[in-house]
């Protein structure tokens, strides 16, 4: 660790139950620098999700990948923790870093998911899953005032069909990263730590642009 730089927490969710009041079953995150250089990573499964509530977890989108999980916690790639265990690892984490700010695409996806589960497994006697006082950044924002204003960007999308029906560019992680890495052939993968690691990318990107742009989840 480099005490003159600044460090990021980006994470990513994996989650079941519905858009509009999702839970947490997958938790992957990246301890990173501005140009995305990485100094740790973690992939936490939930338990109190993905095994205490075998029903609720089935009502994930990628239910299917559940024997993929069950490997990697096998052969040790990912680990699973109790939400309490989660909540003090990412405060210890940011806390040895001192971590600028905590960054997700469509963050406040992730901030709705982080809160909820913390809420719904504790009945509501625990608030809140990130660190108060951090600030939460969103890369889908950053891309928004950067890299979807540029002229090869736009063409990238018209040339793939990466349009709305309005004419406007999409921003989501998979097109912004296959724009980046120039792998048209680039399909995301939906799991937390692996996600995190083309997300922090485009943070990167974003940040060496030296534009002008939101970075704050809200407002």
């Amino acid at each position: 660790m480099d005490k003159r730089k600044s460090y990021y927490l980006t994470i990513d969710t994996e989650t079941a139950n519905s858009l509009e009041c999702p839970f947490m079953y997958d938790l992957g995150g990246a301890i990173h620098d501005k140009r995305g250089n990485v100094e740790e990573t973690f992939s936490f499964i939930i338990y109190d999700i993905f095994c205490a509530d075998r029903e609720l977890f089935n009502t994930a989108y990628y239910a299917e990948k559940r024997p993929m999980y069950e490997r990697d916690i096998e052969n040790g790639n990912r680990k699973i923790v109790s939400i309490y265990t989660a909540r003090k690892y990412v405060r210890d984490i940011c806390r040895k870093y001192n971590v600028k700010a905590i960054i997700a695409h469509n963050a406040t996806f992730d901030y709705r998911s982080t809160t909820n589960t913390i809420r719904y497994i504790t009945k509501s006697s625990d608030r809140f899953f990130l660190p108060y006082g951090i600030p939460l950044w969103d890369t889908l924002k950053m891309a928004q005032d950067t890299i979807c204003k540029q002229k090869n960007y736009i063409k990238f999308c018209q040339d793939n069909g990466y349009c709305q029906k309005n004419g406007k560019v999409r921003a989501t992680a998979e097109i912004l990263y296959k724009y980046i890495s120039g792998n048209l052939e680039f399909v995301e993968n939906h799991t937390g730590l692996e996600d995190v690691l083309i997300e922090k990318e485009i943070f990167s990107r974003c940040m060496a642009q030296h534009k002008k742009m939101r970075k704050e989840a809200w407002g």
